[in-house]
């Protein structure tokens, strides 16, 4: 027995279980970080869904309400031209309902001249060159001269 308390009570045997000790200790504390981390992710993971399911849950009516506040926006501005639109015409009402206007109107654009005046009308020949056309046009078949003026207004 004096040998076994030998053994005991030796350098060597006193490292092997402190050795042991420490050891068991971090291997406990490994453990426990390995708990908390467990506990922590869980609850991160738990704390993403209920983030996801928000982000999901509000993605629809953001866009509804981003999109319905471009169109009262559109709205506001179609809104403010007609407003615009209409004090034009407000206006051009109350110019209509001087005589002067009207005569000028006339003159201008329906080419009426007074009693006793002389009415010119200028006529430029390079206008006249083009209201005649390609040259050759009148030996074809009138159809195709129509589908000419119908191909140009098209382009102007």
């Amino acid at each position: 027995m004096a040998g076994k308390d030998r053994d005991r009570f030796s350098t060597a045997t006193r490292l092997r279980l402190l050795g042991e000790q420490t050891a068991a200790r971090v291997y406990r504390s490994q453990n426990r970080r390995q708990a908390r981390r467990s506990r922590l992710t869980g609850r991160a993971a738990f704390l993403a869904l209920v983030v996801c399911s928000l982000v999901v849950a509000l993605a629809y009516p953001m866009r509804q309400y981003v999109s319905q506040r471009d169109e009262i926006a559109e709205q506001e501005r179609l809104s403010r031209q007609a407003e615009q639109r209409t004090e034009e015409l407000r206006d051009e009402k109350a110019r209509l309902q001087d005589d002067a206007y009207i005569m000028r109107l006339a003159r201008q654009h329906l080419h009426y001249v007074l009693p006793g005046e002389t009415g010119y009308t200028v006529a430029d020949p390079d206008a006249a060159e083009d209201r005649r056309g390609e040259p050759g046009a009148n030996h074809r078949p009138w159809h195709s001269n129509v589908w000419d003026g119908v191909d140009s207004a098209d382009r102007d």
